[in-house]
Parts: C-alpha cells; structure tokens; sequence
C-alpha cells in the first residue's frame, strides 16, 4: 500500500473523524471516511485563503452541503490549525464549537451552517453569483472559486433541480461542485430509491460533468484542473466513493461500503473502531493525535497559502492604489454601509396597494444603491419587483452588468440562493414572491434567521383579497408562521426575524428602510395587492410613519379612550372608518394602534408599549389572517376579529362582506366586545 505523504493525510482526516463519533458516541463517520482524499487535496492544494485572515473578502470558499459530514471538516480544519485537539473531543457536546451539524464560523472556515440536505450547495451557488456580479463592477478582483460539497441525499433533494438548472443557466463558471457518490444512505442503498442518470441530467442542465475515482489523487487533481479552466460552465466532480472507507473487522477483513457504516459509531457496527485506527495508521490508544509526517506537511502548507494570500493582497492593494473612489466604494459593499438615501423623497400615488408602494421604492434604490440583487420568482410584474427591473437588466450568462435575477418557479432555490449571497457578503440580496409561497421558503428562511442573515423577503398578495384566485392563493395561515420566527432567538439572543406588515403607502417607505437598515437578521416585507386609503395626518405623513421603527404606534389618539383599536397592514385602515363611524354614532372615544411588527414593539421599553397601548383600556385587534396574530398584543381580557377558515374563489370585495371585513360588519363586532366588556364589569 502506498504510504506517501498525501494518503497518510487521508487516512490521519478518517482516524480523526471516526475519534470524533466514537467518542461522542454519536455522528456520522462512513461518508467522511470516503471524502478524506478530496478533502485533503482540495483545501491543501486547491483552495485559495490566508489562514492568518479567514475572513478575507477574496478567498475561496467551501460549502458543506451534507452537515452530518461535521467531522470531515473539523478534522480538515484541525490539521490546518483551527480547531484544537478538545474541541474535536467535544464533538455533539454543550458548549462546543464543534456541533453536530456545522454552523458559520468563519474565523474556523466555517463558511454556511448545513443540516437540511441540498441547502447546502445552493447556498454555494448563490455565493457564486455574488462573485461573479461583484466582479462585473470590480474587474478582476473577485475572480475567486466556490467550491460545494454534496452526497446522495443532497442531489435526491428537490432543490439540487432549482440549483442545477439556474447554475447551468448563468454558466457559473466559478463554482465547483463535488458529489460525493457512494452509492450508501442513512437507512438504504441509493439503487433502492433511485435509478436515474445523474450525469446526463447535469449536462442537460448545461454543467461540465468529471466522472472521477474519488481515491485516486491523480484523477482528483486531474478534474480540478479541469473545472479551474472552464470559463462558461459550472463544473460537477462525481467521486465514486467507499462509505467507511478503511473499516476493519476484529480480526482484519475489510467492512467497508456498508449501510450500517453511514450514521452510527465504527465501534457499535460489525466493524473494530480499534482495528480500523490501527489500519488507518494511526493509535487506539491515542486516538486523537496527529503523526508528526502529517502535522509537519500541514505547517508547510499554511506558510504557503499565507503567502500567496500576501502576493494576492498586494495585487489587490496596487488596485486599490490606482482606483481611490472605487476602492471606497468597494469597501461600503464589503462593509455593508448603505448610501445616503433620502426617504422622503419618494413619491406614491394616492390609497395606492402596498405592493405598488414598494415598487416605487425599489425603484428609488434601483438608483441609488449599487450592490443590490433582486430577484423573483417568475412574479415580478405581479410582486412588482419590476420598479427595479425597470432600471436594471437580468442577469445572463457571460453578463452579470445588471441586477436582477429571474429565478423562475423555484421559491425555495432562490431563497436559499439568497442565503449565499448574504453569506458570500458584498451584496444586498432581495426575494420576492406571493406570500402563500413562503411556504415553500420555509427551509431557506428558517436557515437565514438561524445564521443571522440580511436577506430581505418581498411577499405580496398578502390576505384572501387576493380574491378570484381562490384558497389555494389567499394566505392565511402564514403571517402567524412568520411572525414565529420573530418570537424565536437566535443565538446573539435577538429575535431571528423582523416581519413588517404595513399599513400604507408611508408605511411601506419606513418598511423599507428598516429592511436595508437591518444588518443582523432577515427581514419579511409583507405587501397588499389591494389598494389600501392612506393614514391621514395633519403633517408629513412619512414623518407620522417612521415611529413605525417602533414596531407599532398610535395613528389616531383620543384622551380617555374607551377602547383601543390595533391591526397592522390594511386592516388598519378599516379600523380608522370604523372608528370614525362609531365616535359618530355611539359618542365613543376611540385610540387606533397599528402594529407593523410585534416582534419590534416588544423589543421597546415597557414605558412605551404601555404608551401605546394602554394597560386599563379594553383593545380590540383586527387581522386578515388567524387571531393568533394578534391575541399576544390584546392581552386577556381583548379580543381579536379575524379568519379561521380557508378562503374562497370570489372578488376581494365580495370576500370582505362575507368574512365580516366592511366597516359596518367590523362596527357590528366592536359594539358587540364592548356590550360583552360592560356586562362583564358589572
């Protein structure tokens, strides 16, 4: 057997990963066992990055797709200096940084955070297209490789079709993506659940397809050299692998590509944990150490990859030498700093939809802000992200001069291509669609709001006034899904999502500007297809909306109010009608709340939300979609008016006088809360 220095590698990442399961008694060892020669050639090699500045803006970058694969690049990262002897000993366990499933941690090289297979290399994906339109505007300076990693599961998933396609389409020339294939699943053999050609679908797709020994390290290298001079094409590496490659029984006899061998520990398999290190050339004694032959050829490499990043820094300075003002610019990118913008300044039509309102405003930055990528699927004269098609141009292949992206029907591909983008860093990546579709987002969003991700979500048509389309279009049920995420924290103790439902065209501004002005986590922009009548004020109405940053406010007030109205979108409206009518006819006095995000106004002082919404007054909440969305904020003793039913197939008007949406049904509902809140005090 060949012991050089590059199997002894190899066989050093195996022993380490099957150390790390073992003794965590928990993981999946098989899979990093077969992808230890990629590994090893690719990150010692191939991938370009300074060790000394893992976050360096121009580096090559590494998407896990398949996270329970977590001990393959631990281990990698260990031998590159990374993680520490212990933290491979705290593998799976609280506090570590070395958890079961990777999470960014890009300091350690930990570019994504994977689990949910096929999300991984998407993301991957969308960090290409960020690169490559960053190096549209910056010639030559993002010229710089995706490398993505994904096995059998990865590729069944359904999205690996949204990401083929739209890679081949684009021609993402820089992104790489090795597919681990050893024919093993969790639970089965791969021939058991599929029998399709994996390479003809990718050609068909219109990728570079290498079929490669994923062992052999001539062929390794052979096929990176390859996808490194294609200049129109994404590149597909199929490693044929062994799952558990180097397992042994007791007495020695080989038990590798086994099922068994994919998601438990070498030790509780018909394989020997200490015959295997033993094979591997490494100590069941010491199962954790590292040859000094291996430790030493690591050390090399990191002096070489330093200094190439230091050549590569210096090209990189003369340019910055040469182009001040673009240089500047480059960095407000990098740094996320946004231009001045001036807010007010943008103009909407009278009672205009929200929708409409946003397009105005994509429009405006459509001028104004450079670094912005909007996309949509296959809705943008419907979502009206074409207020920044119009300025701009879609992306195509050998051209990524414009700025918005076509995505076609595939919500979830582009949101978690969106991912990538806010991953990769020096772009603002927007998504739209209709709002009953985040449910397919779901994964995508839940995995932004997991790794603190600016991305920014357009849902329009956003209550059953979608009308005419029906059920299967009108949402109900998904602001209360979204507005979770704003309930739950991510691990900076922040809530993981801001969702904002505005009331008007003034509203809808502020929206947006707290959308761009939000950095540490997604952002849900959640838009009318229905024109909505604007919030009258005696003042600058923009100036009325921007407590909106608040989370909520008082668009009507009255002294010793009876009662306090509160919705957010344009529910807030017909609450101002009702209000009007009964301060009218029933002499009340009436305060009118509207709530853009609950998760926002719960984060302002106890003063001001009791400002708001006043601890002794009774409140009545009114909401398009489940009473859930409300109840939180009317407290015990309110009540919520709102839907718990599907919708139906009928005009929006229609649809609100039979659901109890008109101004007399609503003023019909509140006497009714009132007469039950006076019978109930007396």
């Amino acid at each position: 057997m060949d012991r050089n220095i590059h199997h002894k590698a190899a066989d050093q990442l195996r022993a380490l990963a099957i150390a790390m399961v073992e003794k965590a008694r928990s993981g999946h060892p098989g899979g990093a066992m077969g992808g230890a020669e990629f590994m090893h050639i690719l990150y010692t090699e191939y991938l370009h990055f300074d060790p000394t500045d893992m976050a360096w803006p121009f580096r090559d970058r590494f998407f896990m797709d398949a996270g329970h694969l977590s001990v393959l690049l631990y281990a990698q990262y260990h031998l590159l200096g990374h993680y520490t002897r212990t933290d491979l000993e705290n593998f799976r366990q609280w506090g570590s940084v070395t958890p079961g499933h990777p999470e960014v941690d890009v300091l350690r090289g930990i570019e994504n955070t994977s689990g949910p297979l096929g999300l991984g290399h998407v993301m991957g994906a969308g960090a290409a297209i960020a690169a490559q339109f960053l190096d549209a505007r910056f010639k030559g300076l993002f010229t710089h490789r995706i490398y993505g990693y994904i096995t059998d599961g990865g590729i069944q998933e359904e999205i690996s079709q949204g990401a083929g396609r739209i890679a081949g389409h684009l021609g993402l020339h820089n992104f790489i993506l090795f597919y681990d294939a050893n024919d093993v699943q969790l639970s089965s053999m791969t021939d058991e659940v599929t029998s399709e050609d994996t390479a003809a679908k990718y050609r068909a797709w219109g990728w570079d397809v290498i079929a490669i020994d994923g062992h052999d390290h001539a062929e390794i290298r052979a096929a990176l050299d390859r996808a490194h001079a294609s200049t129109d094409k994404p590149t597909l590496i199929i490693g044929r692998t062994i799952m558990g490659k180097g397992c042994v029984t007791s007495g020695g006899q080989n038990y590798e590509g086994h099922c068994e061998l994919h998601g438990k520990p070498i030790g509780e398999t018909k394989a020997s944990f200490e015959k295997t290190l033993e094979h591997l050339g490494a100590n069941p004694d010491d199962a954790f150490a590292v040859s000094v032959e291996v430790a030493d050829y690591y050390a090399r490499v990191l002096d070489r990859k330093t200094q190439q990043a230091a050549q590569r820094k210096a090209q990189i300075q003369k340019w910055r030498d040469a182009h001040p003002n673009q240089s500047q610019l480059l960095d407000s990118y990098l740094n996320g700093t946004l231009p001045e913008l001036d807010w007010a300044s943008i103009q909407h039509k009278t009672d205009a939809a929200t929708r409409d309102a946003s397009s105005a405003v994509l429009g405006y930055l459509a001028d104004k802000v450079g670094n912005m990528i909007v996309s949509s699927a296959d809705l943008s004269n419907s979502d009206k992200t074409d207020g920044f098609l119009k300025k701009t141009s879609v992306l195509r292949k050998g051209d990524f001069s414009g700025a918005f992206l076509q995505a076609g029907v595939a919500e979830l591909t582009m949101a978690a291509l969106a991912n990538g983008m806010a991953l990769h860093g020096g772009v603002i990546p927007v998504v739209a669609t209709f709002f009953v579709f985040s449910d397919y987002m779901k994964p995508a969003i839940r995995l932004a709001a997991l790794q603190e991700l600016p991305v920014k979500y357009v849902w329009t048509h956003d209550s059953f006034r979608v009308g005419e389309d029906g059920p299967t279009h009108q949402p109900i049920e998904q602001e209360a899904q979204i507005r979770l995420l704003e309930k739950v924290k991510n691990h900076k103790g922040k809530p993981g999502l801001l969702a904002l439902r505005p009331a008007d065209s003034a509203e809808t501004t502020v929206a947006w500007q707290l959308a761009l002005e939000n950095n540490h986590t997604p952002t849900g922009l959640i838009f009318s297809r229905q024109g909505i009548k604007d919030i009258a004020t005696e003042g600058s109405r923009y100036q009325q909306a921007l407590q909106s940053g608040n989370g909520g406010y008082l668009v009507k007030q009255m002294r010793d109010p009876h009662l306090t109205l509160l919705a957010n979108g344009s529910e807030v409206a017909t609450l101002l009608a009702a209000a009007e009518v009964l301060e009218r006819e029933e002499g009340l006095r009436l305060n009118v709340a509207s709530i853009i995000s609950e998760g926002l106004f719960r984060q302002q002082t106890a003063a001001y939300q009791q400002q708001v919404l006043l601890p002794n007054v009774p409140r009545f909440g009114l909401t398009a979609g489940l009473p859930i969305n409300l109840e939180g904020l009317v407290g015990h003793n309110g009540t919520v008016f709102g839907l718990d039913h599907f919708g139906y197939s009928a005009p929006a008007a229609v649809l609100d006088a039979q659901f109890g949406f008109t101004t007399e049904r609503v003023c019909h509902a509140i006497r009714t809360y009132l007469e039950t809140q006076s019978a109930t005090t007396i």
